[in-house]
């Protein structure tokens, strides 16, 4: 005999405080993580995604190379440690969400909130599939104020490419709270079990970030980066001089593909984030991962700005500033010509950078 999506969610909600019950006998399993830090190390990144029900968005977002460890919780409520039976009386403020602790490096932030996008219907407010109430509503919290800019510049990629009302809310994690033992990595105990994600998608969420690049991106010797680089190219990226605007390299150059770091080969840009700022340089409204930038006060020649620097190379790029497209999150990368390489698409695969095609893509949804 099949269940009807409103029975099973009817039986969902009835037997499940039975389970608990017996459970909490024994162990409530349950942590929280009321001010959870933005990454756990340098090669670590945390986001929160609200994706309707959390069994199959952990599930779809676990198959995801370069995702280390996924928890299932309860987000931006106004109640400390919830149970699933208070969230589901839509009464705690809370949403079903995911942590996602992830390694930028092999996952950029682009990436992985593009294939979020895919698992979720973007224009339904505070339903997914047959799962109705404002626990299931869709979202997007974060830790660090800085990937903002970066959130909001996806987000408004997506809605001019559908065309519609995007209602994933983008908010700072106020507090994070673990599902119940019960719910972590359900799916993977029971693999018939309900999901609201085809899961169609759980096989393709498995090749959606190509496997890992076979190349490195260490910072050669200063020897070999003067034997390497053009006079220009040292100055810039280890003096941190700048070049003439207007008549460097990529100021005009609009082709798709990706800008690298000319000292590592390490990408940090994309083509279908260069804008014409009017400024002689080469503008970004958002690096590809911002964990690959680093940022330092810049006090010289008499002003007040932010340098920005590769992170692995720590080669002098540019500055950034806040007067960048407001529909792109409101920054602008100049970034000096010298510092970067840039690789057209078609060449990409050939150099060894076919994990970044991926986010040259027309954004998507899964619905």
């Amino acid at each position: 005999m099949s269940l009807s999506p409103s029975l099973f969610r009817f039986l969902k909600t009835l037997l499940l405080p039975l389970v608990f019950s017996f459970a909490a006998c024994r162990s409530n399993g349950q942590s929280s993580h009321p001010h959870p830090s933005s990454s756990m190390s340098n090669t670590t990144a945390t986001l929160y995604l609200a994706g309707g029900c959390f069994w199959g968005t952990e599930h779809y977002l676990k198959q995801i190379r370069g995702v280390i460890n996924t928890q299932t919780g309860y987000a931006n409520g106004n109640i400390d440690h919830p149970t699933y039976e208070q969230v589901c009386t839509r009464q705690t403020g809370f949403a079903e969400a995911v942590r996602i602790d992830y390694d930028p490096e092999q996952l950029p932030l682009t990436l992985l909130v593009q294939l979020y996008f895919r698992s979720i219907d973007p224009t339904a407010l505070n339903r997914q599939g047959n799962d109705v109430g404002t626990q299931y509503r869709t979202g997007i919290y974060y830790t660090d104020p800085a990937i903002r800019p970066i959130l909001q510049a996806e987000l408004a990629k997506l809605e001019a490419q559908i065309g519609k009302k995007v209602v994933v809310e983008l908010l700072p994690l106020k507090n994070f709270f673990d599902a119940e033992t019960y719910h972590q990595d359900y799916l993977d105990k029971n693999p018939t079990g309900y999901c609201h994600i085809p899961r169609s998608l759980f096989e393709f969420a498995k090749t959606a970030n190509a496997a890992p690049p076979s190349k490195t991106f260490e910072r050669p010797s200063d020897t070999d980066l003067k034997t390497r680089l053009s006079d220009l190219q040292y100055a810039v990226t280890q003096q941190a001089a700048t070049e003439r605007p207007y008549t460097n390299e990529y100021a005009a150059e609009f082709r798709e593909g990706i800008y690298v770091d000319i000292t590592t080969g390490q990408p940090l840009f994309l083509s279908t984030d260069k804008f014409e700022s009017g400024c002689g340089w080469p503008a970004f409204s958002k690096p590809i991962d911002p964990h690959l930038l680093a940022e330092h006060h810049d006090s010289s020649h008499g002003m007040e700005r932010t340098e920005v620097r590769s992170a692995r190379g720590n080669a002098h790029l540019g500055h950034v500033f806040n007067d960048g497209p407001k529909t792109s999150g409101g920054l602008r990368y100049c970034i000096n010509s010298a510092s970067l390489r840039f690789v057209p698409k078609a060449d990409m695969a050939r150099e060894g950078y076919a994990a970044w095609l991926p986010l040259l893509e027309t954004p998507a949804t899964g619905h």
